[in-house]
């Protein structure tokens, strides 16, 4: 089993980076964090999920230990694959996602494609014990993000704009910054005056 690869980084797009070690080049399938913290570097060391099916064996990178954790939690929801979990981790920072599950915001998990309201609610009811027992054991760390930036009385109406901004084509992450922003400023705000505010800032 391979724990981590670590070695230059000769190819890299939003989706897939080659590490070059002893010769061998390892292609993973990152996230779009992973991705972002991989830019400009020359060398780097990816913690790794393989990923074993009867027709393929995939390998999976990440930046952190703890992206790599969510990810593992992530794909032992049933029907939610690597590629689901990894659409998920590009959404959302690893706090994020933390916080997300942690204060049951199935919205919040809704506005990702490829997840549904079933598949949402089921991450949920799956992980919400089993990312708090990582919280406590200090494997994971939400205070930078606890609850995605929103205050509880405003999540409602937040994730209704979300979901409203995403159909729209918007970029999930990008738009539930931009949201979590207005409320930080105007708080209590409707759903149509925050979608409206969006709007403005959103490209």
């Amino acid at each position: 089993m391979i724990a981590h690869i670590k070695g230059f980084v000769d190819e890299l797009t939003p989706t897939e980076a080659v590490i070059e070690a002893g010769g061998v080049g390892y292609l993973l399938t990152i996230s779009l964090n992973t991705f972002t913290a991989l830019q400009g570097r020359e060398t780097a060391k990816l913690y790794v999920c393989e990923v074993l099916r009867e027709d393929t064996h995939d390998l999976y990178g990440f930046a952190t230990r703890e992206e790599r954790t969510l990810f593992e939690a992530l794909t032992s929801v049933n029907g939610i694959g690597g590629q689901t979990a990894r659409m998920v981790l590009s959404a959302f920072s690893t706090q994020e996602l933390a916080g997300i599950i942690q204060n049951e915001q199935v919205g919040m998990l809704k506005s990702v494609k490829g997840i549904g309201p079933k598949a949402a609610a089921r991450i949920v009811l799956d992980l919400k014990d089993k990312v708090g027992q990582l919280i406590a054991g200090g494997a994971l760390d939400v205070t930078a993000s606890q609850g995605g930036g929103i205050a509880p009385a405003d999540r409602e109406q937040a994730e209704e704009a979300i979901g409203a901004l995403t159909i729209l084509g918007f970029q999930p992450a990008n738009v539930r910054k931009a949201v979590a922003a207005i409320l930080k400023e105007q708080p209590g705000m409707a759903v149509q005056q925050i979608i409206k505010s969006a709007l403005k800032v959103l490209k």
